[in-house]
């Protein structure tokens, strides 16, 4: 129950970090894996150590109007898409006065719009199957109030709202949604960010009621769990793995 034989994963952002631990659990829970993201490198890299069971396709998911040609392309040559994960999205740590229009709405674009474009685009063909699995990432950010991340914040809480809607219209179809909220998770990018704010650093790890930072591949084995056979009746939820730190005081 808890495997993904014969089933195909499209995870966005999978060359590195939390995607890349999630198409890792997933290929080691016999699924096949599609990862993306926009540099070719890494995805190749990814690639190599996940082995046979994965692939990638150069894609920038802000380019909303090559989505259908992004699914269309992994359908052809891989089969149908199973379970989507969109796991691409972008940070940005500045005091809201100072986010300029730009920038907010370049992290909506990439956080939010995107989501919804994949995930519809994903969804027409899921819904027509009576059959999928799609899971987003939401965030701390999306649970209590954290400075200096409005835009960042805004686009989490967004998808939280997106999960609930589309539970409401997918449902119905056997396709079910379903987020994972990662607490503070050891990858490079949050050490070089804690590493710079010792003050943040130590109130994150202080309301952690477990008292460490989560592993990347914490956050694989919540998402095969909920993309397996497993969770079959679970759609709609947002899942904390975070050490307790959503509910720490």
């Amino acid at each position: 129950m808890f495997r993904l034989e014969q089933k195909l994963a499209l995870i966005t952002g999978g060359g590195s970090g939390i995607g890349f631990a999630i198409a890792q659990k997933m290929v080691e829970a016999g699924g096949q894996v599609v990862i993306t993201g926009r540099r070719e490198e890494p995805l190749k890299e990814a690639v190599a150590q996940l082995g046979s069971q994965a692939h990638y396709v150069v894609n920038d998911v802000t380019d909303l109007a090559n989505l259908e040609n992004l699914v269309e392309t992994i359908e052809t040559q891989w089969g149908t898409i199973d379970i989507l994960v969109n796991n691409a999205g972008i940070n940005m740590k500045k005091p809201a006065l100072e986010v300029s229009d730009e920038e907010f709405h370049r992290i909506i674009h990439t956080n939010l719009n995107a989501v919804f474009a994949l995930t519809r685009t994903c969804g027409k063909r899921m819904v027509a199957r009576k059959s999928g699995s799609i899971l987003m990432i939401s965030s701390m950010a999306a649970y209590y109030g954290i400075d200096r991340v409005p835009a960042y914040s805004a686009s989490k809480h967004g998808v939280e709202g997106l999960v609930k809607s589309l539970t409401m219209d997918f449902s119905p179809h056997q396709v079910r949604v379903n987020a994972i909220a990662p607490g503070f998770i050891e990858t490079a990018m949050m050490q070089t960010a804690m590493n710079s704010d010792p003050s943040r650093m130590n109130k994150a790890l202080d309301r952690t009621p477990m008292g460490t930072w989560g592993k990347p591949e914490d956050i694989g084995l919540a998402a095969v769990f909920l993309s397996s056979d497993a969770a079959k009746y679970i759609t709609g939820v947002s899942l904390p793995v975070d050490g307790g730190n959503s509910i720490g005081f």
